[in-house]
């Protein structure tokens, strides 16, 4: 497959002030270093535990953050080097679809408007066409045309996020970024939307960057799976390899704590000890160093890189040798 984003050594500081004069003296490196690749059609995930800067990564691909550095190159062209204007048309090409589907849809705008508005935005229809363009995505995205005159209120939590993928979709975006799309969702719901996005991926040749906490939706989901934690990328690898495979003992912890439906079955769970480390002052070698039970004393001081170990598989772990 066609490379269609390539990410270079992106990094976001938010820079920590003090006093009347909010004098900088510090600064939290929410996004160090991450470097990864999307190709055309496929589903990147991106997973770690809450704060480690997965969604600040893909509001730094969409501009919606301005990043302290790096590149973010969208089918060869510079994003970060983009005018307003140059954005704001290249915004047709890559989408969100946002993680609260209460709070990310207007309640004074009724489905059709809600949906209406982007193609409008970039003129891609009018009149009667963009009436049935709006009919056709409802459709797509399982819900009936009679309903595009209702309101956010009238609907469910997924409903609502049906609505949200379809304004996603409605000026054909080659990427989308799903922002934890199932978290805010019952259970019994998370299932029917990750289908529908599997569905349209297939139908539509759309790629994903998917961002989530929850392991099973990112094995259901994703093609290469990309663990963060606190800020930089520890493992990357294709995601059945990762699933069998794991090399870095965070990825080890992350997926050893997924529930299996076995009544019989014993989890050999492992449990971090510690806390996570402030991320103001970070430690000068490997992030993971205080809660990793088989750290040396070259961890402490010298920070991994992130390596190919294995065709296709890379790691940031010194205690990792490549095969």
């Amino acid at each position: 497959m066609d490379e269609l984003l390539r990410v270079n050594n992106l990094k976001k500081y938010f820079p920590v002030t003090k006093g009347i004069l909010k004098k900088e003296v510090a600064s939290v490196k929410a996004v160090d270093g991450v470097s990864f690749e999307i190709r055309r059609g496929e589903t990147f995930g991106l997973v770690g535990e809450s704060g480690c800067g997965k969604t600040t990564v893909g509001k730094l691909i969409l501009r919606l953050l301005d990043a302290t550095e790096g590149e973010v190159i969208f089918d060869g062209r510079d994003l970060q080097t983009l005018s307003k204007t140059e954005m704001r048309e290249m915004r047709k090409e890559i989408q969100i679809i946002f993680q609260d589907p209460y709070g990310s849809l207007n309640p004074r705008m009724t489905v059709y408007e809600i949906i209406a508005e982007p193609i409008r935005k970039h003129k891609l229809a009018s009149g009667e066409e963009l009436t049935r363009r709006v009919a056709d995505l409802l459709n797509r995205v399982g819900l009936s045309e009679r309903e595009m005159r209702k309101y956010p209120h009238e609907f469910s939590g997924g409903q609502r996020q049906r609505i949200c993928i379809a304004r996603a979709l409605a000026v054909n975006p080659r990427l989308i970024v799903c922002d934890e799309p199932v978290s805010a969702l019952d259970v019994s719901v998370q299932s029917q939307i990750l289908n529908l996005l599997k569905d349209l991926q297939r139908d539509l040749g759309v790629a994903y960057l998917f961002i989530a906490h929850g392991m099973p939706a990112v094995r259901h989901m994703s093609d290469r799976v990309g663990v963060m934690y606190l800020g930089s990328l520890v493992e990357v690898a294709d995601c059945k390899e990762l699933f069998s495979n794991q090399l870095h003992p965070y990825s080890k912890a992350l997926i050893s704590a997924i529930p299996v439906a076995d009544p019989d079955h014993k989890p050999k769970r492992i449990v971090l000890e510690g806390d996570v480390p402030n991320p103001i002052s970070l430690n000068p070698g490997c992030r993971f160093y205080s809660r990793c039970s088989s750290a040396c004393e070259r961890c402490k001081n010298d920070p991994p890189e992130l390596r190919e170990v294995l065709p296709g598989h890379y790691v940031a772990c010194h205690l990792v040798k490549a095969k």
